[in-house]
């Protein structure tokens, strides 16, 4: 009898740990590590800078950010810090550099820049907070982004100068 109750628990044992309701499901990555050139949304025209940049996170399910893998959120923060180095170390020297025209569509540049950098700033913070984390920082990260997508917006049209930065996400 105590052998056969020993071989039903272990059988049981062996039920619930093999039980897919109890198994957490990995995240699934859907960003892919690029360079700032390839991911850059400073060229063109200014006016779009919020759309492009929400675009480059289109596979991200927004209803579920707890459920982002660790690989996307490190491209999250791979593209903005890429993007912070970008506005620093390229942009504001080149539109030091720059003079009329030239400067103006470095600015507009700098400025989607900025919107990338921040919506990708702002959502890993969300994606951070919903697994767990901080989010003292979302609140005046979203509104340096809203600031910054209103001056877009103020020169839509206008053109648009990206440069050229190597630097990995």
């Amino acid at each position: 009898m105590r052998f056969s109750s020993t071989i039903l628990s272990l059988s049981l044992l062996g039920l619930v740990v093999s039980s897919p309701m109890l198994k957490k499901k990995a995240a699934t990555s859907v960003l892919t590590a690029s360079t700032y050139n390839a991911i850059q949304i400073s060229s063109g025209t200014a006016g779009t800078a919020e759309t492009e940049a929400n675009a480059l996170f289109a596979n991200i399910d927004m209803n579920n950010l707890a459920g982002v893998s660790a690989a996307d959120l490190n491209v999250i923060k791979g593209i903005h810090d890429a993007a912070e180095d970008a506005e620093v170390q390229a942009f504001n020297p080149a539109i030091a550099a720059a003079s009329g025209d030239a400067a103006t569509a470095l600015q507009n540049g700098k400025i989607k820049n900025k919107v990338l950098k921040l919506t990708a700033e702002v959502l890993g913070i969300q994606v951070d907070a919903a697994q767990g984390g901080s989010s003292s920082d979302l609140a005046a990260e979203q509104t340096k982004l809203a600031k910054n997508i209103k001056l877009d917006t103020a020169a839509a049209g206008q053109a648009s100068t990206s440069v050229s930065f190597d630097e990995s996400t």
